[in-house]
């Protein structure tokens, strides 16, 4: 195995201006520097992780929570493309990433907390994505001394990085609205404050635009669950004055929408108009294209990397939004009709 003593031997100087050069220190000549790199490149030197980490109480590796409980993390395209991004850019800073379990963390047969489980693995940060963010193990991770990041959860003290999930809901009523549909229902998901969010700027935009919310309009459903969804607008396409337009709560639960109208006999966009939420690629495959509002995943994870790596290096603006918001877009596709 290569060390940095043959390093040394090869260029004719001492390990320290080696060890200076393979780390960036500035009290080495540029000439020294780059002959020391070329030998370390030729020679296939690579450092030792555990060493490096030892001597600069670093170990450029960063853990991502996730929760199994959930079943929605890697496999949620929302998620996977936030986790994709934020490992693109970490991987441009030099910094590799960790999936850590929120429950039932261990190592070999050892339970530990999940904060013991990051300390055990010496992460320089944590990215908190898809996990139950009010849980006895998230409170012991947010309080703690590790810099740590959310995604889609705001809390004083606590950076994050959100999708404008309130500008998402209002863009589609307003949307919807300009379509000339009146009578609009809405089924929501699981209480968080995503949904809370979402349901408040639905209220809010449906009164602004003069629009009675009826109750028999508002429903709670489940992320990404499409039977569910399809028996709750079951429900609602059987009632005594059914909506001309019923947004869901994400672009898979669309699909229990449609298999509803198709089994009332009802067309979309021609008796029932649909909207969904996220902007899954594969989704807007289906026929007709559903209409629904693209949230920029890939973008909030390279935001929520940059964002985490400041907060490590601590060369973030003291004077810096805790909460970072994400901008996304109306896709406008073909299963809402004009009235």
């Amino acid at each position: 195995m290569v060390s940095i003593k043959t390093i040394a031997e090869k260029c004719g100087v001492s390990i320290a201006t080696v060890s200076k050069a393979l780390n960036g220190h500035s009290d080495v000549g540029d000439n020294t520097r780059e002959v020391v790199l070329a030998a370390a490149r030729e020679l296939g030197y690579m450092p030792n992780s555990q060493a490096r980490a030892l001597k600069m109480n670093k170990t450029y590796n960063i853990g991502i929570l996730l929760d199994d409980k959930a079943k929605s993390g890697l496999t949620h395209p929302f998620f996977s493309s936030v986790i994709d991004g934020f490992r693109v850019e970490c991987a441009s800073h030099g910094y590799d990433i960790s999936l850590i379990n929120l429950i039932n963390s261990q190592i070999g047969s050892s339970k530990m907390s999940c904060y013991e489980h990051c300390m055990y693995r010496k992460v320089d940060g944590i990215l908190a994505a898809c996990v139950d963010f009010y849980s006895d193990e998230m409170a012991e991770l947010l309080d703690s001394e590790i810099p740590i990041l959310s995604i889609d959860f705001k809390r004083e003290g606590t950076y994050s990085v959100s999708s404008n999930n309130s500008a998402g809901l209002q863009s589609i009523v307003e949307y919807v609205h300009n379509c000339g549909h009146t009578k609009i229902a809405y089924i929501y998901g699981e209480s968080s404050q995503v949904t809370t969010t979402r349901l408040n700027a639905y209220l809010n935009t449906m009164r602004a635009l003069g629009l009675q919310v009826q109750p028999d309009y508002l429903k709670q459903g489940r992320y990404t669950d499409s039977e569910l969804t399809e028996k709750i607008v079951t429900e609602i396409m059987k009632g005594y004055d059914p909506p001309t337009c019923i947004i869901v709560t994400d672009d898979v639960a669309a699909i229990g929408a449609m298999n509803a109208a198709k089994r009332l006999g009802i067309s979309i966009p021609e008796d029932l108009s649909l909207v969904g939420y996220d902007g899954i690629s594969l989704i807007q495959l289906l026929k007709p294209k559903l209409t629904t509002y693209s949230q920029d995943s890939y973008k909030i994870g390279t935001v929520a990397a940059q964002k985490l790596v400041r907060l490590i290096e601590r060369t973030h603006d003291k004077d810096e939004d805790y909460d970072t918001v994400v901008d996304g877009y109306l896709i406008t596709g073909n299963t809402v009709k004009e009235l």
